[in-house]
């Protein structure tokens, strides 16, 4: 019988190993060629994209310092204080009835009788009020003088008789039992006669208050 003839085995593993060393070793060459090149782009490109946004930013910053920055005025709303309001004087009730005794000649005019109606001490100064009763017979000379008071508010009510009054800008006026009027503040005015019988109610704002005689 013919002897089988034995195979040597290839040897395929140590030219294998060294293809792959070798193969290995050109990449890690190769890397190690191109790494440099990659290094430099990758410094280059950084240095671009700086230069860039540094020229983006100085436009910018130029472009605002130019250009006032445009801002909306707002209208500051001044706050509003509210009034302060005046303290009014403590009051009172005042009742009086009538009594012969209490018409006094201790008013402003001589030439007339006051029956203080307890107004002024009860509000504080705040108002008087009184009736008046003019003494007759009238005597012009005496009693028809221009004068005006300096008060806030003057009001007359003819009570019984009559009275004739001038005011400026109103001229002569006939008052009668039952008429009213009004004299504003610092009006010229004067008396020009009246019946024996006149009863007058007068009421005044402030209690105590000026009176200014003019000459003619």
């Amino acid at each position: 019988m013919a002897k089988k003839q034995s195979r040597k085995p290839k040897k395929t593993s140590s030219r294998t190993s060294s293809k792959t060393s070798g193969s290995r070793a050109a990449t890690k060459t190769a890397a190690l060629k191109k790494s440099p090149a990659r290094k430099a782009a990758a410094e280059t490109s950084a240095k671009k994209s700086a230069k860039t946004s540094a020229k983006t930013s100085a436009k910018t910053s130029a472009k605002t310092s130019g250009k006032p920055t445009a801002r909306k005025k707002i209208k500051s709303r001044g706050r509003v204080v509210a009034p302060t309001k005046r303290s009014r004087p403590k009051q009172r009730i005042a009742i009086s009835h009538h009594r012969e005794e209490d018409f006094k000649a201790d008013g402003l005019r001589a030439y007339a009788k006051y029956r203080d109606l307890g107004i002024a001490e009860a509000s504080s100064g705040l108002a008087r009020a009184h009736v008046i009763r003019l003494i007759g017979p009238c005597n012009p000379e005496e009693v028809s003088k221009l004068h005006f008071h300096d008060v806030d508010f003057q009001m007359v009510y003819v009570l019984k008789g009559w009275v004739k009054t001038y005011m400026e800008g109103q001229g002569e006026t006939m008052m009668q039992q039952g008429s009213a009027w009004t004299q504003p503040p610092r009006i010229k005015h004067l008396v020009m006669d009246y019946s024996d019988d006149v009863e007058l109610l007068e009421v005044i704002l402030p209690a105590d208050f000026k009176t200014v005689e003019l000459t003619t």
